[in-house]
């Protein structure tokens, strides 16, 4: 791993965090799905410690993400700290057994979450394109009433503090399908629960050993840059091509992971 630092090879880490940040923008999810991939398979770290290392990313990505989205998106404050807090204490607890869990054992929970969360948004895209879809979706109405948000709060921050990420993979689909939200108003609801969860585990993460720093401050760094124009095209692109897009891109992650892990 030592030679990412030299010339050229210490360019890698910028780059990466710089691509992560953008689409991590784009699909309002900090990039730590394609971070811990990436840092599990590329540089040999232990799934532990790739979810930490990719909270050092995520944290400031999640936090200008939720910003930029808040201004185009704006959702009632009381909506977001009662999911925001719900999921900061979950994450708190969760997240001090992930620590302790066997490296094998987590990166199988992260496949298997990914894999089945992704043929179940690829599948709501099947449905909603059937005839008659449309006219049904615009008569119905949302299943579940807005004091149930806390709930998902729970739900988002038992995935930040097992995996280091999925609070918004979680969040998302539930606001859109069981809540009736629009996908980017959705997403704005999502980070608000992760940028404050993503702190809380970041340090439970850093507080057991499980962050490489010199390789997590890169990425954070040239995330940054790049954030906020995914965030931008976000709110430029079709809402069905959104989602299609995020489902396809969950799901060849979790294919590529698992496959990393059977080969090694």
């Amino acid at each position: 791993m030592q030679d990412m630092w030299t010339w050229p090879h210490g360019l890698l880490p910028l780059a990466l965090g710089a691509g992560m940040g953008f689409f991590g923008g784009l699909f309002g999810i900090g990039g730590g799905v394609i971070a811990i991939p990436l840092l599990v398979l590329g540089f040999g770290l232990d799934q532990a410690m790739a979810q930490g290392t990719a909270l050092v990313m995520m944290v400031p990505n999640l936090l200008i993400g939720w910003w930029r989205y808040s201004r185009h998106q704006p959702v009632p404050w009381r909506h977001a700290v009662g999911i925001g807090t719900a999921a900061s204490a979950t994450t708190w607890a969760v997240a001090h057994l992930a620590t302790g869990m066997a490296s094998g054992t987590l990166r199988l929970v992260f496949c298997l979450g990914l894999a089945a969360l992704a043929c179940h948004m690829l599948a709501q895209q099947r449905a909603a394109g059937r005839p008659g879809a449309r006219a049904a979706d615009s008569q119905s109405r949302p299943a579940l009433a807005a004091r149930w948000l806390p709930a998902v709060g729970v739900l988002g921050g038992s995935s930040m503090g097992l995996l280091g990420i999925g609070g918004g993979l979680v969040a998302t689909p539930v606001l859109t399908r069981w809540f009736g939200h629009r996908q980017t108003i959705a997403q704005s609801l999502a980070l608000a629960l992760v940028a404050p969860s993503s702190v809380i585990a970041l340090g439970t993460y850093a507080s057991a050993g499980r962050v490489h720093w010199p390789l997590g401050l890169p990425l954070a760094i040239s995330g940054m840059l790049t954030v906020s124009a995914g965030v931008a095209l976000a709110h430029r692109l079709p809402e069905h091509r959104m989602r299609q897009a995020f489902a396809w891109m969950l799901l060849a992650t979790a294919i590529w992971l698992t496959a990393g892990t059977l080969q090694g």
